[in-house]
């Protein structure tokens, strides 16, 4: 009797407290009435549920309403700080009003300079401009925060927003995942960003839907395309060495190659460069393409990281695709790790087959949405898998 009297305590004690929850939603109307925003629904109906069901809330969405007040940023922000609520793990705030003071509010939580050290670690802000100022408060943010994933989709910086971002990815090794598709992002942007991927702990990167072009999807390559090249190379060469001679024989400086441990280096498993204007048709014409194509081919030959390539949408031409299938022929011939690789069909059907042949399926990648309405993102909600 005793045990199972104990058994009862232990599970009730590990139970979240809802009164935590209950109090912030007060909380949290509160300060909607005193900025004149509308409650979020979707904040209102998670905290529901998650009181019905003595759970504890991690995941933050705002979307717009339909009511005349749209829903704000800030008395959201307000209610965390207020109730010091430290179970929070993701931001998502899809289509909302946002101007520099909220984004400045945002980096402040985000910071963990302060008394109080947030644990957010998923940041998506989408479908909504955000300026160059804001993209330098967010980024000075970055090297201060948990965060581990931002997906800033359809947000439209350009290039001139880039710069901050880039400013406070430097040196960064807590961030895994970024994800900047439909940005309005330049050839400029690809050589900014190509030196931050090469640098820091950044592996699943998603471009999709701007305009890199040749030459920015080259510079933003190049750094991670040479490192998995000297990488291939190096193992060439040893294996060479080893086959040449028995384990006695092996030189002394060898030896201590073999001992040293791998230097951290670029480590990009998921790359998606979809409708980039990656064809002839801009600076550099064909000659450009078969430059970016040749420095791709090193990753998929040489990157035992890279599981995921997307170039769907970008006319690369027969002569690129073939340069393509043959790297993935030496890649499946080397017993690599399966490549998931997804290109236009706009190439002889024989390649394109041999090419899908020679790789795993790739799922379909983001679609751009020209509209955004309440319903939509209400969907998205419910149907929307884990971030990328």
């Amino acid at each position: 009797m005793q045990g199972k009297k104990k058994e009862k305590m232990k599970k009730a004690s590990s139970l979240p407290d809802i009164s935590i929850l209950e109090k912030f939603m007060k909380t949290y109307e509160r300060h909607c009435a005193f900025s004149q925003s509308s409650v979020s629904s979707m904040i209102k109906r998670s905290l529901r549920q998650c009181i019905e069901n003595e759970t504890i809330l991690t995941k933050f969405v705002l979307t717009n309403s339909q009511n005349s007040q749209p829903v704000l940023l800030t008395p959201l922000l307000r209610t965390i700080r207020d109730e010091r609520y430290m179970l929070g793990k993701e931001l998502c705030f899809w289509g909302i009003q946002l101007n520099n003071q909220d984004i400045a509010n945002l980096a402040m939580l985000l910071e963990r300079n302060g008394c109080t050290n947030y644990p957010f670690c998923t940041l998506e802000i989408t479908h909504v401009p955000i300026d160059a100022w804001s993209m330098e408060r967010l980024g000075a943010a970055f090297p201060y925060s948990n965060l581990n994933s931002i997906v800033l989709d359809y947000t439209k910086f350009g290039d001139k927003g880039i710069n901050g971002l880039v400013s406070g990815l430097e040196g960064n090794r807590k961030l895994l995942t970024l994800s900047l598709c439909y940005c309005s992002l330049e050839p400029e942007s690809g050589s900014k960003l190509g030196p931050i991927v090469a640098q820091t702990a950044i592996c699943n990167l998603y471009l999709n839907g701007n305009n890199l072009q040749c030459l920015g999807a080259l510079e933003l390559i190049t750094p991670i395309a040479m490192y998995a090249d000297n990488l291939g190379r190096d193992k060439e060469t040893n294996a060479l060495l080893f086959n040449n001679y028995s384990d006695h024989q092996i030189p002394e400086g060898t030896k201590k190659k073999k001992e040293k441990k791998t230097e951290v280096g670029p480590w990009l498993v998921k790359l998606h460069l979809a409708d980039n204007g990656i064809d002839g048709r801009g600076k550099g014409g064909e000659k450009m393409v078969l430059e970016f194509t040749q420095f791709l081919t090193y990753l998929i030959k040489h990157s035992e990281h890279l599981i995921e390539l997307d170039l769907d949408g970008n006319a690369i031409g027969e002569l690129c695709a073939t340069d393509i299938l043959e790297a993935l022929t030496e890649r499946k011939k080397d017993k690599m790790p399966g490549l998931n690789i997804k290109v236009t069909p706009q190439i002889s059907s024989n390649t394109f087959k041999s090419i899908f042949k020679n790789s795993k399926k790739l799922k379909s990648t983001k679609k751009r949405m020209k509209k955004v309405c309440t319903y939509c993102f209400s969907s998205l909600y419910i149907n929307r898998k884990a971030s990328p």
